[in-house]
């Protein structure tokens, strides 16, 4: 691991990012949101992510200028076209619009089309759980293609990820999950550091499960397995059509149009448990479950059982002391990137 003062890395972020064309203003949001991904310990979805979005700027398919439209407003409900810009930027938007309707109607939902990437989910239920409100994101690619349908060896649908969020006592529960049996992201960091995965979580283009990420650039081209593998991948297979029903289907927007630029659509829900059985009986109700989830008889007494949400706790209170550690193998590829656009890497500072 190499260690970076926060500073240091959110200002490397936002200068690689301007550097390529993005305003200042949607850099910013960009590059916090990054530095707070790795934060929380989810390293393949923070600053990792800049590599790729670099060439998105420079090409023109990552818009930077401009703001969403609003396709449908229902107060409640509402759809909005993102307009390929940055998906960081536009679901800081979406959140601050859907708390503020969930405080006066209890409830808000937005489906969104055409966003670009929105980066990792906890990062942003967080934001939403330690407002007090319970948050659903959901996301998928239209033009995506990794994980075959059950039963099937051709890839077709994204990981397509969602993720929960609530308030407790403590810090927020934070459920992040997909229904593909890993991410985009891991494969990539595998394949660019020559290591397989330790379970066949990878199926070849003749339908044989592997270990091996490099499947995914065969021709034909493999697929990464939906969650539940080999053996019960039909769960994971019926979690991946909900969340295309839930980002495309309710934004009218999706496979039927053969989109081939990379994006995200997304389905945001925000309650207001004060609308429901009030704010002090949620938080009294699922503080308790949690604290019987941790004390409950672990299976290894050194490994306790842990809340979706602690460990990214722990890697937040590691990190308090200004620094945020990243593998070596997406500092390898930042330092490309400074390279390619004449911008200092930042110092490293000394690991704690």
């Amino acid at each position: 691991m190499t260690a970076y003062k926060r500073d240091d890395l959110l200002a490397f972020a936002l200068a690689l990012l301007t550097r390529a064309g993005l305003p200042e203003d949607k850099a910013a949001v960009v590059a916090e949101l990054l530095v707070k991904t790795d934060e929380m310990g989810v390293t393949t979805h923070g600053v990792s992510l800049i590599p790729y979005y670099l060439p998105e700027l420079t090409g023109g398919t990552m818009t930077t200028e401009g703001t969403h439209e609003v396709v449908q407003d229902r107060k409640v409900t509402m759809v909005w076209d993102g307009n390929y810009l940055p998906g960081h930027w536009l679901m800081q938007q979406a959140l601050d619009t859907c708390m503020t309707r969930a405080a006066e109607f209890g409830m808000a939902a937005l489906s969104m089309r055409r966003a670009h990437h929105i980066g990792c989910l906890s990062t942003l239920t967080r934001i939403v759980a330690e407002q007090g409100f319970v948050c659903y994101i959901a996301t998928s690619d239209p033009s995506g293609n990794w994980v075959a349908p059950f039963g099937g060896t051709e890839p077709l649908l994204t990981p397509n990820p969602w993720a929960v969020g609530y308030p407790t006592d403590g810090h927020p529960v934070l459920i992040d999950t997909c229904a593909s049996i890993t991410t985009v992201s891991k494969v990539r960091e595998l394949v660019n550091t020559g290591v397989e995965f330790a379970h066949p979580w990878m199926l070849t283009a003749e339908g044989q499960p592997s270990t091996d990420p490099t499947v995914v650039n065969t021709q034909p081209k493999g697929s990464i397995m939906p969650v539940g593998g080999a053996d019960h991948g039909h769960k994971g297979f019926a979690m991946a059509v909900m969340v295309e029903m839930l980002t495309q289907g309710l934004s009218g927007h999706g496979r039927a149009e053969n989109v081939t630029r990379w994006g995200g659509n997304v389905f945001l829900q925000v309650i207001d448990p004060e609308a429901f059985g009030g704010r002090e009986g949620f938080v009294r109700e699922v503080s308790h479950l949690g604290d019987l989830c941790r004390a409950n008889r672990p299976i290894d007494p050194g490994r306790p059982v842990r809340m979706p949400g602690d460990r990214a706790n722990e890697a937040l209170a590691a990190s308090r002391a200004g620094e945020v550690r990243l593998p070596a193998e997406v500092a390898t590829r930042l330092a490309t990137c400074a390279a390619d656009f004449n911008v200092p890497m930042p110092a490293e500072a000394t690991l704690t």
